[in-house]
């Protein structure tokens, strides 16, 4: 059964339907602002790293290679790194504020999923970074991508599936909000 407070229903002039003020409103439109802002970063990034990563690996230009994972790393220190800390703190404070468990089951399984992506996006950052070296180190001896660099990529895209599967059902959930 869904605890969710109910006066969180339809919000306008700034005085929710229980009759709450703006201040109170904030604590949870701003948090909900961050929540969502955070899950378009995390989402957007990774759409865009995958296809810049996948465009410079088909083309099999060491020298672009090296320039687009050096951007790519970049990124993902920069913009995913940051959105996967605050989103743990902005889903906390949301569910404080609505007055959801962490054992609601859509709550859970967002938790679950989100360890999933966790674990697959962590090993993926070290790839990238590697990948990158490799390129480089490739630029600078005039030769090919290596074998190492192939079998990395294959590795990583294998990766990226799981990993941004997750997050595309964690935004499901937190949006459909399903009794799982």
């Amino acid at each position: 059964m869904r605890r969710v407070n109910p006066c969180l229903g339809s919000l306008r002039h700034n005085v929710d339907p229980c009759g709450r003020a703006s201040d109170d409103l904030l604590s949870y439109l701003v948090p909900k602002y961050l929540h969502v802002l955070g899950a378009i970063v995390i989402l957007g990034t990774g759409a865009g790293i995958a296809f810049f990563m996948l465009m410079a690996h088909r083309s099999g230009d060491a020298a672009f290679v090296a320039r687009t994972a050096g951007i790519v790393v970049l990124a993902d220190k920069t913009f995913t790194a940051t959105a996967v800390l605050v989103q743990p703190v902005t889903g906390y404070l949301l569910m404080r504020e609505i007055g959801v468990s962490v054992w609601e089951g859509w709550v859970a399984a967002s938790l679950a999923l989100y360890a999933v992506a966790g674990m697959f996006w962590l090993p993926v950052v070290w790839m990238q970074a590697r990948m990158r070296d490799l390129a480089v180190q490739a630029v600078a001896t005039n030769e090919a991508l290596p074998t190492a660099y192939h079998r990395l990529f294959r590795l990583w895209f294998a990766f990226g599936v799981p990993g941004f599967g997750s997050v595309m059902l964690i935004v499901w959930l937190m949006i459909a909000k399903p009794t799982v």
